[in-house]
């Protein structure tokens, strides 16, 4: 759909409006937010595209925010150690300043405030740097700690994977890197990639580096690294991978200068395009969210049905959650959800477990899925069209 005669403002508004009054009521009922991930706040719907950028140590990360700014921002640190140890959130800002991780997730109008949950040892590791750069005025670029690999990963004292599960949920573009000398896929980034499955429309992979190599290498490199995403990301069809030298160093071996030039127009045209799209992503964004409620709170509804009214309640819980997957085929064929749109197995059984007594949820209203349900066949096509006429 082209939304470029729309009034964006205006959709962004009802949008936050809608979720507001008819999908966050079902998630407090069924405590969406233990399960998943917390309640969106409004800035989450009017804050700028966000770019998520991850990879293992000494890729390019920062460098490549760096190439895209066009100059170096507060608290930058380079180097071929590991260098980046906390997430940075690079913002359009009217002066220079680094905002420290309490303060940056506790100002409303910024879409961190859902971070605070992961407590004092997250937002230790996370900070704010403003600066004024003309791409921030339309994205916000948000730094990730180095992955590194094999035995050498270090002991995080955070929810490292459940942090990263929370930006790629609210990303809008998730740029996983690698460099020409650094192919392998770590325990730990193979995990962070699986939590990035659900949001594979949104993942690019950018070879950097790809000048310290000659062609013939490059050839080698590009399907060496092909195969290994090939057995990560479990997908027919593999992300976009873009080749490329983000520094601003002369190319070391300018064979294929050429090649390496339009990969890059590509990938900052992809760039580029983030906010003429914004409006549309937050609209399937929330779809996907809510239809994962739907889903969430059948579930949820279907497990405390079949408790007993009196004694013998704890054992046949713990019954239920031992085999949620006939529970989950179960509740599917009950209510006709779709498979597709079930939480992974694991984390549900594991959360499930942290509940004592699953029948003081409160019953199901089905006038909350009513209403949910008519945002998508009645209320976002009427913002729509009034946003045509605005």
């Amino acid at each position: 759909m082209d939304l470029s005669s729309f009034d964006k403002e205006y959709i962004l508004r009802g949008l936050a409006r809608l979720y507001r009054r008819k999908i966050l009521p079902l998630e407090i009922a069924s405590r969406y937010g233990h399960f998943s991930s917390p309640p969106l706040s409004p800035a989450d719907f009017d804050a700028p595209p966000m770019i998520l950028l991850l990879g293992q140590y000494s890729v390019g990360k920062t460098s490549f925010i760096k190439y895209l700014l066009g100059r170096d921002f507060p608290g930058i640190r380079i180097g071929p150690e590991p260098t980046t140890d906390r997430f940075t959130a690079v913002l359009w800002g009217n002066q220079d300043k680094v905002i420290p991780g309490a303060a940056l997730c506790s100002q409303s109008h910024r879409p961190f405030t859902g971070l605070n949950p992961f407590g004092n040892n997250f937002l230790s590791r996370m900070e704010g740097s403003e600066l004024d750069a003309p791409i921030l005025r339309n994205v916000t670029l948000v730094d990730t700690p180095g992955i590194l690999s094999g035995q050498k990963q270090r002991a995080r004292n955070y929810d490292y994977e459940g942090v990263m599960k929370w930006f790629a949920e609210r990303s809008d573009l998730i740029i996983i890197m690698f460099d020409a000398y650094k192919l392998d896929i770590s325990d730990e980034l193979k995990r962070v990639m699986h939590l990035m499955t659900p949001h594979s429309d949104k993942i690019r992979i950018v070879l950097n580096k790809a000048d310290s190599v000659s062609t013939q290498q490059l050839m080698r490199v590009y399907g060496a690294l092909m195969w290994q995403l090939g057995k990560v990301m479990n997908t027919p069809e593999v992300a976009r991978v873009y080749l490329g030298s983000f520094w601003d160093v002369p190319l070391q071996n300018t064979d294929q200068a050429e090649l390496l030039n339009r990969e890059e127009m590509d990938l900052l045209h992809d760039i580029a395009a983030l906010p003429q799209y914004a409006v549309m992503r937050r609209i399937n964004e929330m779809v996907k969210r809510a239809r994962s409620v739907k889903v969430h709170a059948y579930i949820i509804h279907y497990l405390r049905k079949q408790l007993p009214y009196t004694w013998g309640r704890r054992e046949k819980q713990k019954r239920l959650i031992a085999r949620l997957d006939a529970e989950f085929m179960a509740a599917a064929r009950r209510y006709g959800l779709p498979k597709g749109d079930f939480p992974p197995l694991e984390p549900m059984r594991q959360a499930l477990y942290e509940i004592k007594d699953l029948s003081e949820f409160p019953k199901l209203d089905k006038k909350f899925v009513r209403e949910m349900d008519k945002v998508f066949s009645v209320d976002i096509p009427e913002l729509l069209e009034k946003a045509r006429h605005q």
